[in-house]
């Protein structure tokens, strides 16, 4: 871990200077933790204000101390979350995270593994543990904290928190849909889709489709979208040709790194308007994530 000491006289540009360097980690940590853009990013800003008000003098670790924070307040809000989701209209998905990992993860099994936990698929699974195992989950997949570091971080016994780990992986891995995370494949069976869903190629879509595909339509109720998941190569490839038949007004189609994967965002009039994922395995489609919800959309505004 980086240790940075601290003499009591340290500058306030020195601490934003340490705060910043740790930014995209505490943000990682944050956006696994809640599914959410905007509160994870709350959840920075707060662990900033405790941060640039704590005595750093009795800070002998910087990182360990702002991953505590981040993590304590990430599982206070986590939980508040939980019970907001009880009244949320139709399927639930994560909020689009720009990625782009670019050079952080050169190492192919590092860059799958980074990929993998902020995946749809995982955080969809992770909505269903309890913020305890899921914070445990996340500082040991996705960071790789010994469970010493991690008994430290939450105040828990290290055989409980090893319990914990047990207790969530196991879940996650009977829960989690089997997909590919080479990104190469991923793009290209995602620009095939995309040129015939959009060009009203029913058979070639269904081509591309597995034969029990499913299509999960996140809206909270705010726009159009299936309010149940679509089930079935059939099912999903006509409600695709008849969106695309309708058409998006003055509609714009960019092709990024979202969680993990190549997402299509579209734009219509200016605004970001839907973002479609796939996820893909034996060279087929196996779900189709569709996010039109505006509130989960604004944060790509400027992308």
């Amino acid at each position: 871990m980086c240790r940075v000491g601290w003499d009591g006289a340290v500058s306030a540009d020195r601490a934003t200077e340490v705060f910043e360097e740790h930014r995209p980690l505490l943000l990682g940590v944050a956006y696994r933790m809640l599914g959410r853009v905007a509160d994870a990013e709350d959840v920075v800003q707060d662990a900033w204000l405790r941060w640039s008000g704590a005595d750093r003098s009795e800070v002998r670790d910087a990182r360990a101390y702002l991953v505590r924070v981040t993590t304590r307040l990430a599982l206070d809000r986590l939980r508040q979350i939980k019970a907001r989701n009880e009244a949320y209209v139709g399927p639930w998905l994560p909020e689009p995270f720009l990625t782009e990992f670019g050079d952080t993860a050169p190492d192919t099994a590092d860059r799958a593994v980074l990929a993998d936990s902020v995946s749809f698929a995982v955080l969809v699974v992770l909505e269903s543990l309890s913020p305890l195992e899921r914070a445990v989950f996340v500082l040991r997949e996705a960071f790789g904290y010994p469970y010493a570091d991690i008994a430290a971080l939450l105040d828990r016994a290290e055989p409980a928190v090893r319990q914990l780990a047990g207790r969530a992986r196991r879940h996650v891995e009977q829960r989690r849909p089997r997909y590919d995370v080479d990104p190469a494949r991923r793009r290209d069976l995602t620009e095939r889709f995309l040129a015939a869903a959009g060009g009203g190629d029913l058979d070639g879509l269904m081509a591309l489709l597995a034969p029990d595909v499913r299509l999960v339509g996140d809206s909270g109720g705010k726009s159009k979208a299936p309010l149940r998941v679509l089930e079935g190569a059939d099912h999903v490839s006509r409600f695709l040709t008849g969106v695309a038949a309708r058409g998006i007004p003055d509609a714009a189609f960019r092709l990024l790194e979202l969680n993990g994967g190549p997402a299509v965002l579209v734009v219509s009039g200016g605004e970001p308007d839907v973002v479609l994922q796939l996820d893909i395995a034996d060279g087929r489609v196996q779900t189709v994530y569709v996010v039109r919800n505006p509130d989960k959309l604004r944060s790509l505004a400027t992308v």
